[in-house]
């Protein structure tokens, strides 16, 4: 399980968007969606996270499957997670489980990662993009992250 904590200096309801409101954070969840209903569907990266919205409570609580795809599969290969984004006011809990422990310090950087994107949005400030927190947060975690071709 990973499992964060983090106080954001925003309106709840400015977090809540960021969460729930793809087009907020393009660098994160690419073309996706997230249907604000319970039973809703998620796609997440052009259909490489997918999902199904198990709680919906606005400014307080999105839960929701999160299973990953590679190109063409309809069955994933990788079992069923489940996400939940918990807000108190301007505390924002996010618990990822069950995390395979092969991915455990993977998977923290990674939302670690998500959270400063939704932080810098929900406040208005730039976002950078997704790479240049990953650099910083795979240091912090102590993941490597893959090379890419010159």
């Amino acid at each position: 399980m990973v499992r964060i904590e983090r106080t954001i200096h925003a309106a709840s309801d400015a977090i809540w968007s960021v969460l729930t409101d793809t087009a907020r954070l393009p660098g994160w969840y690419g073309e996706g969606r997230i249907e604000g209903r319970v039973g809703g569907t998620v796609s997440l990266m052009g259909g490489h996270i997918r999902g199904t919205v198990t709680q919906w409570q606005p400014q307080k609580k999105l839960a929701y499957t999160w299973n990953v795809f590679e190109p063409g599969q309809a069955i994933s290969d990788l079992p069923e997670s489940y996400l939940t984004l918990e807000l108190d006011g301007s505390k924002l809990t996010l618990t990822h489980l069950p995390v395979l422990e092969a991915f455990v310090k993977l998977n923290a950087m990674g939302w670690h990662t998500f959270l400063d994107m939704v932080d810098a949005a929900a406040r208005g400030a730039p976002v950078e993009p997704r790479e240049a927190y990953m650099k910083r947060n795979a240091e912090r975690y102590g993941v490597e992250l893959p090379k890419r071709p010159a």
